[in-house]
């Protein structure tokens, strides 16, 4: 699949915004304390998405009723979903000046995950978390992602890269008072 950007210029996907604000001191300090122990900014990226991986639990896999949303919220709350983490791991990206954008899944509902730029090409990865059945990696060597669609079943891959999150999705986090909320008005299509 080819990978689209929604905007052409790249230092979109470097810019901070009201979900992505890599800028808060707390987003900066975890970036730091990732990067300290980090030889060269792919091992960053991989220590960046690992941390966010199976350091920030999945709010659905723990129980855990909060809904964050803001990269720095999720951080100090360590929670999220799919969505949330996204916007965690593309802060922490962003913060070490490596291009990274928000893209997103077709199942019963959009699933939310980040592409990086390395060598001049996207590579999309799932922080999402694992769990039985769900075996996500960082790759710039083929995709390593949470999950698959099935196109019989009416999945797909989106294939545009946003530079902020997109605006259903968005909608859908700010407005939730609780995950349970949250899982009624998950946005379905893009």
């Amino acid at each position: 699949m080819e990978l689209i950007q929604n905007t052409a210029d790249l230092s979109a996907y470097l810019a901070a915004d009201v979900a992505i604000d890599h800028h808060h001191p707390l987003v900066r300090e975890t970036a730091a304390r990732l990067a300290r122990a980090s030889v060269d900014s792919y091992a960053y990226a991989r220590s960046a998405f690992e941390f966010v991986r199976d350091e920030i639990p999945h709010s659905q896999d723990s129980g855990d009723l909060r809904v964050t949303w803001r990269a720095s919220d999720v951080l100090e709350q360590r929670t999220g979903i799919c969505y949330a983490k996204a916007h965690a791991l593309a802060a922490l990206l962003r913060a070490e000046d490596i291009p990274t954008a928000l893209c997103y899944q077709k199942f019963d509902e959009v699933h939310g995950l980040v592409a990086v730029r390395f060598n001049g090409a996207w590579h999309r990865q799932d922080p999402r978390g694992n769990k039985p059945g769900v075996c996500a990696r960082f790759s710039l060597d083929g995709e390593r992602l949470a999950f698959t669609p099935d196109p019989k079943s009416n999945e797909m891959d989106y294939p545009v890269l946003y530079a902020e999150p997109h605006p259903a999705v968005l909608r859908a986090l700010k407005a939730a008072p609780d995950r349970p909320h949250l899982w009624q008005t998950l946005p379905t299509a893009l």
